[in-house]
């Protein structure tokens, strides 16, 4: 068996081998031959190469039976060759097979890479599955390196990485949470195959989303494992205020016929980052009531246009970030299911000069101790101002731009401070 491994925090085998049969690749012969009609149909000439090529199959004792099926049937025919043997070959179809074709882009329009089996998918996604993956605190650190936490907010975010399951970051606004998310991405590390497309009772549902998945060049490159599956990172889904109820359930493109995988489903084995929770266009409890079963039961329930339920594996790290307090958005029951709470408060006075130097060397701002001890002193102390992580950042990026208006290097002098203060902060 041919196989891909996955660096990072767990290595295991990725890929399945390049199908060597029709029977292997879990698909009709019948359905194949569709699918390369409508190819053949969409491309005027395309040869045999190419073809196998666009349909991520083996030409041979794969789309070499198509192709013979569909010639037996006389909806096809050979037109010239590009160059030498049977993969130089280019096929038109005839007017009968023009006819045919027209009929099945009406069932539905899709043309590209075979889809893979709903059985398949399922398999595929618990051998790689998001709560095999173990972190360790030296991976935490590394993956945070850049950021300034308590010991026991990484240690509580390691944790709950390694549950596999859902985690709950709540505190004010401008500390972090959604910075600490994004490492969560880069803490879960390694790769996972991704279907291009997935078959399920004659629908196809598109899966791969070069927005969410990245694939791996140099591995994909190869040609000893089944094409059907491209070899990307662990993929990291992020929604905010945008999201609706309607985009947790398959889209279903009435033209194309086609469906498209929502969100929750493009984040399989890795994280679905719900950002801002309690600021989206719905309820919370109407959102929390739709992850109920998933949540609980490790799967998910999407409907067909025919109103045919399909249950699909729910197999990834749910994160919801919010700076509202978790009581007032969800009820006990709710929070029981999402099994990590962590809290992420204001920064010490030590942090928040720790934040303002690295940003300080970031922004090319000579840091001053004193600079500081003045913005401290005036801008918070005296108006007894909460300290926020992003503040430093904010602050200083004004500074540098008051500072090129002025046409004078920027340094933490009090005249600069003030001005970068007074159109930052809004007292009312």
């Amino acid at each position: 068996m041919q196989t891909l491994t996955s660096p990072g925090p767990t290595t295991r085998i990725l890929s399945t081998r390049e199908p060597s049969a029709i029977e292997q690749t879990g698909l009709d012969l019948s359905f194949i031959s569709d699918l390369a009609l409508k190819a053949i149909y969409y491309q005027n000439a395309i040869t045999a190469q190419a073809l196998s090529d666009l349909l991520c199959l083996p030409y041979f004792n794969v789309v070499e039976r198509a192709l013979a099926q569909l010639k037996r049937d006389e909806m096809i025919e050979v037109t010239g060759s590009q160059g030498f043997g049977e993969l130089a070959y280019q096929f038109q179809t005839t007017p009968k097979g023009s006819a045919r074709a027209q009929e099945l882009v009406e069932r539905n329009s899709y043309v590209g890479p075979a889809p893979v089996p709903l059985q398949a998918f399922k398999e595929m996604v618990e051998r790689q599955s998001i709560r095999t993956t173990r972190v360790t605190p030296s991976q935490v650190r590394r993956a945070t390196a850049d950021l300034i936490f308590d010991d026991a907010v990484l240690d509580a975010i390691g944790q709950a990485v390694n549950t596999g399951r859902s985690m709950f970051l709540f505190g004010e606004s401008g500390n972090g949470k959604t910075a600490l998310a994004e490492r969560v991405a880069q803490m879960l590390g390694g790769h996972v195959l991704i279907p291009h497309a997935i078959l399920v009772d004659g629908h196809i549902i598109k899966m791969l989303d070069l927005q969410h998945h990245e694939p791996i060049p140099a591995a994909n490159g190869r040609t000893d494992y089944d094409r059907r599956w491209v070899l990307c990172k662990r993929p990291t889904v992020m929604v905010g205020g945008e999201l609706t109820l309607a985009s947790l359930d398959l889209v279903y493109d009435p033209v194309s016929k086609v469906y498209e995988a929502p969100l929750q489903m493009k984040a399989i084995n890795g994280m679905f980052l719900i950002d801002d929770f309690g600021r989206q266009q719905i309820r919370p409890a109407d959102l929390l009531n739709r992850w109920i079963v998933p949540l609980e039961k490790s799967v998910d329930f999407l409907t067909l246009h025919t109103g045919k339920k399909i249950e699909i594996p729910f197999d990834e790290l749910i994160v919801f970030s919010t700076n509202l307090q978790p009581k007032d958005l969800v009820d006990e029951a709710f929070l029981r299911r999402i099994q990590n709470k962590v809290r992420i408060g204001n920064p010490t006075v030590n942090q928040f000069r720790e934040i303002f130097r690295r940003q300080c060397e970031e922004l090319g701002v000579p840091f001053d101790q004193q600079g500081l001890v003045y913005l401290l002193r005036e801008y918070y102390v005296k108006p007894k101002r909460p300290l926020r992580s992003c503040h430093p950042r904010d602050i200083l990026r004004t500074l540098v731009g008051i500072a090129r208006y002025l046409d004078q290097p920027p340094t933490l002098s009090q005249e600069l401070i003030d001005r970068a203060c007074n159109t930052y902060f809004v007292d009312f």
